[in-house]
């Protein structure tokens, strides 16, 4: 799953990191894995939280992926990790987390409900947050993909 959140912060990442003065030019590839990375851990941190049900409702939405609630962890979590990382202030990096998650989450959302696109799907990204572990998440798993019809 990482190497397809990757794809999808490189494909976006033009005005947001690319072009951002903040971000030297050097830095543009670790700038994108920072997100990437940090989007996948803060996901598997809500999921590992108990709110997996949470997550769910982003991947099954259907509406603007912006107003979920799980977005907000997952922008502030992106945005410390950028703050940290290449020493932004805060205006910066909320700046390049507002350019680049939305667009980022829509799109793999819609890849994940696309029927013709195989590149990732809800069993992928379950395997990805709950680290494939079979035993107490095996329950929830079954729950999980019977509601994709799976």
């Amino acid at each position: 799953m990482l190497e397809q959140l990757l794809q999808l912060v490189k494909e976006n990442a033009g005005e947001a990191i690319i072009n951002n003065p903040a971000i030297p030019n050097e830095k543009n590839d670790a700038a994108m894995e920072t997100a990437a990375g940090s989007i996948l851990d803060n996901l598997k941190g809500i999921a590992g939280g108990g709110n997996l049900d949470s997550i769910m409702n982003l991947f099954q939405g259907g509406g603007d992926v912006a107003s979920n609630p799980v977005m907000n962890n997952i922008t502030s979590g992106v945005a410390g990790d950028l703050m940290k990382k290449f020493g932004l202030d805060k205006g910066a990096a909320a700046g390049i987390v507002q350019q680049l998650l939305p667009t980022v989450m829509n799109q793999l959302v819609h890849k994940t409900n696309d029927p013709n696109d195989k590149s990732i799907d809800i069993q992928g990204i379950l395997g990805a947050l709950t680290g494939g572990k079979k035993g107490r998440n095996k329950g929830i798993f079954n729950v999980i993909k019977g509601l994709f019809g799976n």
